[in-house]
């Protein structure tokens, strides 16, 4: 018997999930006979002729494997055909070793030749003329590929040949197309994923174990194949990503990019890339977020990827869970409950009643306590009275600031007497905790442990921290983290994106001691958005701008996908029960795969699944918590809830002016507090929109949002 291993190579997964389900079947069984006896006649194991390395075995009895020997045992699957396709093109198959990378790649002349349409030359000029063959071979563009890239003449062709050319040749195109000058796109993507090394072409093994051949693992494959689970190919990183994951920062490092760019994906490996360099009982690693729901999410996906033992290394909280742990641990202010931001804001509007008080609102104060009062610790009036409001929008007299700071304690004496505090208030708590205990650590090593009999010495609580969905984090959040972890090599590895912030949280990082200058990638390509659903998404942005945590300015410049599908749906109804109905039908004629409902308000959660449940559809609600039913077909919430969260298709609900923004009031009176309140409605409805990998439709009843076309 001659037993070998199989892996899968990058984007041979896309047209496995094509074929029909018989197919897909007879890959599970091929793959268990591969591995037990590639030589076993069933298979009829063969090389092609002209290809000294592409074999085929068949899958059953109309399709074929297609295998690239690496050497030794090893076999790539890089694709699986009909029969006659296989042998009506075998001078079609190209292969190498991608001399910039040294990665293997795999091209499929017949689907490139495909998209391209050939024209008269009196056609249109080809996208990339101004380019030499050098030029493109330069930045690690496939040779094999050249003469057709020099026929593409529309983004069409050009989105179609990226979709299934090896990875670095689509993202080189794509910058190039969008403006990036040679030089650019060397220094930004393809030095990166470069290799400094001398490359053998011919040395497939060694080509196997780079960074830049994306596949899976012998074993991982099996599994995906047993299970018919092919989302597991999300947890792979591709080259650029794995540079990000695998780099030694000397200090804070951050990681930014739009939806589906694989954030969440270099968070949860570069977790576990900590944890295999830590030395046994050096520390733990935390991995934090902000939203209770994405903290599970992120548990079950971290174990996925490096099994249930990497939590004995690891703390996976939500972020104010981590700050209610270190208040309860010192014992600090009594017995306290925590409420959430609704409640809290609740509080304020109970007490401006009572008050009467009419100069200001519940929204206003709230910010005002959390970013101005709590956010830069103001433990008196005068701390206030000198405190920077940079960025609130509304100034205020110190008349003014002496009444806010009135109201603030009734509001703390209110909470104190109820037994309550707020989030903020417990992350307020926890960071001076913190501190306290990173200044007696200061004081031990300044005074030769002198002071450790004292007991008084205190231990970092963690080694590394990871954070995910950075943008929602507050001051206070902020400061209590940077306090936990002694500044240092790879001490703070923070993802997130501006474009996202839907909580109103406004930081400048530099200016909390987390100094990230010199040691920000961002990632720029998305792995799960549709081309349509994308460029619909980033209208919904507008032209606002967005600011990138640390004083300077973000945007989505490059932010592309090279997956295409049907334009999102724009579908106008006269009443919400119209709406609803229109909810009913848009999943029934779906049938099927991962739908998710995200309606503005929260009592319009309750109406879409009782009409669900009318028309007999099974549906579960999204909680705090994540959905009450994980396998129930139809997720429904708020967009709040959609946070971190992928479907098949999406239905966005509820999307009329009044609901998407808010009505707003004081447009006049608080003119910036204004436009961050239409920035984060526009967040809140690009993140719902971009939950989805195939489909949109984006719903309202009466007067549209001012956001949609």
């Amino acid at each position: 018997m001659s037993r070998a291993t199989l892996r899968l190579l990058d984007k041979a997964d896309k047209e496995i999930l094509k074929l029909p389900r018989a197919v897909k079947g007879a890959i599970y069984d091929f793959q268990h006979k591969f591995r037990q006896d590639k030589d076993n006649p069933g298979l009829r194991f063969k090389r092609l002729e002209g290809h000294p390395r592409l074999y085929s075995a068949r899958v059953n009895l109309d399709y074929r494997a297609l295998l690239l020997h690496a050497g030794g045992d090893d076999y790539i699957l890089v694709a699986v055909k009909p029969r006659q396709e296989v042998y009506d093109n075998l001078d079609k198959f190209a292969y190498q070793i991608n001399p910039v990378t040294g990665g293997i790649e795999f091209v499929d002349l017949v689907s490139v030749e495909s998209t391209i349409v050939e024209r008269r030359p009196a056609g249109p000029e080809p996208l990339f003329a101004k380019f030499t063959a050098e030029q493109l071979l330069e930045l690690g563009v496939a040779e094999p590929l050249i003469g057709l890239i020099m026929k593409i003449t529309t983004e069409d062709e050009l989105l179609a040949l990226a979709s299934i050319a090896p990875q670095l040749t689509g993202e080189v195109l794509l910058a190039l197309h969008t403006g990036k000058t040679p030089e650019e796109v060397l220094d930004q993507i393809t030095a990166p994923v470069a290799v400094a090394e001398e490359i053998d072409t011919d040395d497939y093994q060694a080509a196997l174990e780079r960074p830049a051949t994306v596949t899976t693992a012998d074993a991982d494959l099996r599994e995906i194949l047993e299970q018919g689970d092919f989302e597991r190919w999300r947890v792979f990183l591709h080259p650029t990503q794995r540079k990000i994951v695998q780099r030694s920062y000397s200090g804070p490092a951050r990681v930014s990019g739009g939806p589906g760019t694989g954030k969440t994906i270099v968070a949860l490996h570069r977790v576990k890339h900590l944890v295999d360099r830590m030395s046994p009982g050096s520390g733990k690693v935390l991995l934090t977020t902000f939203n209770t729901n994405l903290a599970a999410d992120l548990r079950q996906r971290l174990i996925a990827l490096a099994g249930a033992e990497i939590l004995r290394h690891v703390d996976i909280l939500n972020v104010d869970k981590v700050a209610s742990a270190i208040v309860a641990e010192a014992s600090t202010g009594g017995r306290r409950s925590r409420i959430d931001d609704t409640k809290a804001l609740r509080e304020w509007e109970d007490l401006l009643l009572e008050e009467g008080e009419t100069r200001w609102d519940a929204d206003f104060l709230h910010a005002e306590w959390t970013q101005v009062i709590l956010g830069q610790a103001c433990a008196t009036k005068a701390d206030y009275f000198r405190a920077r409001r940079a960025g609130r929008g509304r100034s205020i007299s110190r008349q003014d600031r002496a009444a806010i700071w009135q109201l603030a304690e009734r509001y703390v004496m209110r909470l104190d007497a109820k037994g309550v505090w707020t989030n903020q208030q417990f992350a307020e708590r926890a960071a001076r905790i913190e501190l306290e205990k990173a200044r007696d650590r200061a004081s031990y090593e300044a005074n030769a442990g002198v002071q450790r009999e004292s007991g008084i010495w205190h231990r970092p609580r963690y080694r590394h921290i990871v954070v995910d969905e950075a943008q929602d984090l507050s001051v206070a959040h902020w400061k209590m983290l940077r306090a936990m972890i002694p500044e240092g090599p790879d001490d703070l590895f923070i993802v997130g994106d501006t474009h996202q912030r839907i909580y109103g949280n406004h930081v400048s990082l530099g200016s909390l001691g987390i100094n990230i200058r010199g040691r920000s990638a961002k990632l720029t390509l998305s792995y799960r958005t549709t081309h349509e659903i994308l460029g619909t998404a980033v209208r919904l942005l507008g032209q606002e701008e967005w600011d990138d945590l640390d004083d300077g300015h973000d945007d989505l410049t490059g932010y592309r996908s090279v997956l295409r599908g049907p334009d999102p749906v724009l579908r106008p109804y006269p009443t919400w029960e119209a709406e609803l109905d229109g909810i009913v039908s848009q999943v029934q004629e779906w049938g099927g795969g991962s739908i998710g409902v995200a309606v503005p308000e929260r009592w319009m959660v309750a109406d879409v699944e009782n009409r669900l449940g009318r028309a007999e559809i099974v549906s579960t609600s999204i909680t705090g918590e994540g959905p009450r039913l994980v396998d129930a077909p139809v997720h429904i919430g708020t967009m709040h809830r959609f946070k971190g969260l992928e479907y098949q298709r999406m239905i966005i609900a509820g999307v009329r002016e009044g609901l998407v923004p808010r009505t707003l009031d004081f447009e006049e009176s608080d003119p910036l507090r204004f436009r961050r309140e239409l920035r984060r409605a526009r967040s809140l409805l690009f993140v719902a929109s971009t939950r989805a990998r195939d489909s949109v439709v984006i719903s309202w009843h009466g007067r549209k949002s001012r956001f949609l076309p």
